[in-house]
């Protein structure tokens, strides 16, 4: 048996980069900070942030896109993967993301959290249903805050 799977908490650091790939899926980037914090053996706290690259597809990244900005704090469950290319200056590098399956806001307005899933998962929270057609738009009265 395995198990690929991520959750973290965080902040996000930018606001969410939208593209769109040749064949019309869109993808969003973006990155989320979590903070560890520790008392070290002198008593002292520590406290170091670790960032974490994610990336959201098709309708996840559409509501990304349109709801996420800039320190908002929410929860992203998905899967890890790694990338590797060849730079131009001829060294493989290596990029390590997570690729968002489900995420819910938690600083949204009202302080409840909303919940935007993949359709490959599921969830015991009221879901905004993610498999629509693409071209339909998010009613504001189907937003649970």
């Amino acid at each position: 048996m395995n198990l690929n799977k991520a959750m973290v908490i965080g902040n996000l650091t930018r606001d969410p980069e939208i593209k769109t790939t040749p064949s019309g899926q869109s993808v969003a980037s973006f990155s989320i900070a979590t903070n560890f914090v520790w008392t070290d053996q002198s008593g002292q706290k520590q406290e170091r942030a670790e960032f974490h690259n994610i990336v959201a597809w098709r309708r996840l990244a559409e509501i990304c896109g349109q709801y996420l900005k800039k320190g908002s704090k929410i929860y992203i469950e998905g899967r890890l993967q790694t990338r590797d290319w060849v730079g131009q200056d001829g060294i493989k590098r290596y990029r390590t993301e997570i690729i968002a399956e489900n995420m819910i806001m938690l600083d949204s307005k009202g302080g409840a959290p909303s919940n935007f899933q993949a359709p490959s998962q599921e969830a015991n929270e009221p879901v905004i249903n993610v498999d629509e057609d693409p071209k339909d738009e998010i009613q504001v009265e189907n937003i649970p805050f």
